[in-house]
């Protein structure tokens, strides 16, 4: 009897909790923090609200989880861009990848990160919140990794790395901003590409 109430118990639940969250990425993606509503979501996981409740909390905390899983995926492309060998290749990397993630076929476009929760009321400011400091983030990876750069030469010693840091980044929202609007990415990259065109020369 014992045995039988334990596997009752850790039962497993009954929808996969990846697929549900990847459900939850896109809605927020399309729809913003406070344009996505319960019933979107919990029908776009697939599931109702107590299991929704049970599994990931409350709508801020489904937010939260839903942005990791958003790091580690379509905007994964920042950890790989911050691994470049060179400087002039992390930018690159960094622009390229913005504009291939905000262009996603069969994905909403822009970026969750920056359209997520721009503007919002009192019930989403938590959101908001939690997006610029992500944003903050991802510029203060880029501001260290070019410090690094210019420490070893791959940057000129006058190389500013917060002031290039903040540049790329302001760039890559407006890029996001642009894919949501429509632009195409064959626009966007030559955005990206003369963007380059005024990276500092490597360090003589």
């Amino acid at each position: 009897m014992t045995s039988g109430r334990t596997a009752t118990v850790g039962r497993p639940r009954g929808f996969d909790v990846d697929e549900a969250l990847d459900a939850a990425v896109r809605v927020f993606w399309a729809q913003g923090y406070e344009g996505a509503s319960l019933d979107d979501l919990t029908g776009a996981m697939r599931i109702n609200r107590t299991s929704m409740y049970r599994a990931f909390g409350n709508k801020e905390e489904l937010f939260s989880r839903a942005l990791a899983r958003y790091t580690e995926g379509p905007a994964s492309y920042v950890a790989q861009a911050l691994a470049q060998p060179t400087a002039r290749e992390v930018a690159a990397a960094f622009l390229g990848g913005s504009v291939r993630a905000t262009t996603l076929p069969d994905c909403p476009t822009g970026c969750l990160g920056v359209q997520g929760s721009l503007a919002a009321g009192a019930s989403g400011r938590p959101a908001r919140d939690l997006l610029a400091a992500w944003r903050e983030s991802g510029t203060a990876h880029l501001r260290d990794r070019f410090q690094r750069a210019v420490d070893g030469g791959d940057l000129p010693a006058d190389a500013d790395p917060g002031l290039l840091a903040r540049y790329l980044m302001t760039v890559a929202n407006g890029i996001a901003v642009q894919a949501a609007g429509g632009t195409s990415r064959d626009e966007l990259q030559l955005v990206a590409d003369l963007t380059m065109r005024s990276w500092p020369p490597v360090s003589s």
